[in-house]
């Protein structure tokens, strides 16, 4: 299906039809501050003059889709008079979304962006590179419903870029994986498949891995400031304070977030070091290499529970991140199934 500006299309304006009715307009958030939301008309397509501030209804947090966040197409009512702000009505149902676990103790989904297609999955090939990182950030996009691209920056530092390559498909079956360096602007013409006219895109990734440097590269032009990277542990600051929606000069959308330092799943924090490293290392002492910590003889987890080492609740989370992953793993395997049946068909096609 053809997308037309700002990513809409035929089936987001069959949704829209009975709101249309009720005199509303389309619009997507591209900017979010405070409760302040700035829209793109889809009339206007974001052209010049073309944004509008709004505000959202008391009543859609009480709503199935809650307020809007980035990226969200949205039924608006315009300004009554040149000083008032357009009002939110109604939040179109969202095609994908990437969540991640309220901050704190609480098991709430915090939707950070939405209605994106493509997410680059950033990793250094400096010593950032840490594939079990990468395969949390992975489940953090198979979840959102979203297409992950593996984009492994710092090339000119890398010794042995291949096997880091090669290393990122093992976690990443049926997924791109490419190696850039974009400072340097090197294999940034790898990208330009996901950067069609329409394609909402956005970048995960740690800081200090070169997300504010792809992104002024993508733009063409200085977006953003570029921290420095520490030495010690090639960690940098975050440069971006805020969530916005930008057209790239491809057309492509790119939904520009703060460098994520911790990826929080619904029911697990994972940081930027190992998460389970504790439990992991407890286990590799079990008697049984399949063991689930439950009654098994010889369990080193379920002894460290017993003598205090090791809390029941760490556990718990443990086995929640172990289940994701499985299903995250099938989800994965399916892909690479449904890829290697359409080369098929594509192949018999050709014949």
């Amino acid at each position: 299906m053809p997308r037309l500006e700002l990513g809409w299309d035929a089936s987001h304006a069959e949704v829209f039809a009975s709101l249309a009715k009720r005199g509303l307009e389309p619009g997507r958030v591209s900017i979010q501050q405070r409760g302040v939301y700035t829209l793109w008309p889809l009339a206007a397509a974001g052209g010049p003059g073309g944004v509008i501030e709004a505000v959202a209804k008391r009543a859609l947090e009480r709503s199935e889709m809650g307020f809007p966040v980035i990226g969200d197409w949205v039924a608006y009512a315009p300004p009554q008079s040149g000083g008032d702000r357009a009002r939110i009505e109604a939040v179109l149902p969202r095609r994908t979304k990437l969540s991640r676990k309220v901050p704190g103790e609480r098991a709430e989904e915090q939707i950070v962006a939405a209605n994106i297609d493509t997410v680059f999955v950033m990793m250094g090939l400096d010593a950032d590179f840490n594939p079990r990182r990468l395969e949390r950030f992975l489940v953090v996009v198979w979840e959102s419903g979203a297409e992950p691209v593996i984009v492994l920056n710092k090339i000119d530092l890398c010794a042995e870029p291949e096997a880091r390559l090669a290393e990122a498909r093992r976690v990443a079956p049926g997924a791109a994986v490419l190696a850039i360096g974009s400072k340097e602007r090197i294999g940034l013409d790898r990208l330009e498949r996901w950067l069609e006219p329409g394609r909402t895109i956005t970048l995960l990734g740690s800081s200090g891995v070169g997300k504010s440097t792809l992104v002024n590269a993508l733009a063409g032009e200085h977006l953003q400031e570029i921290g420095e990277v520490r030495a010690h542990d090639r960690r940098g600051k975050h440069t971006t304070s805020f969530r916005r929606l930008l057209r790239l000069p491809s057309g492509a959308l790119l939904v520009d977030n703060p460098g994520v330092r911790e990826v929080q799943l619904w029911t697990v924090a994972i940081g930027d070091e190992e998460a389970f490293a504790d439990v992991e290392e407890l286990a590799a002492g079990c008697h049984f290499a399949d063991c689930r910590h439950d009654s098994e003889p010889g369990c080193a987890v379920r002894a460290a529970i017993e003598e205090g080492r090791l809390k029941e609740k760490r556990l718990a989370s443990w086995r929640a991140l172990q289940d994701e992953l499985r299903r995250i793993a099938a989800r994965r395997e399916e892909h690479a199934r449904n890829q290697e049946t359409r080369k098929w068909r594509r192949r018999s096609e050709e014949r």
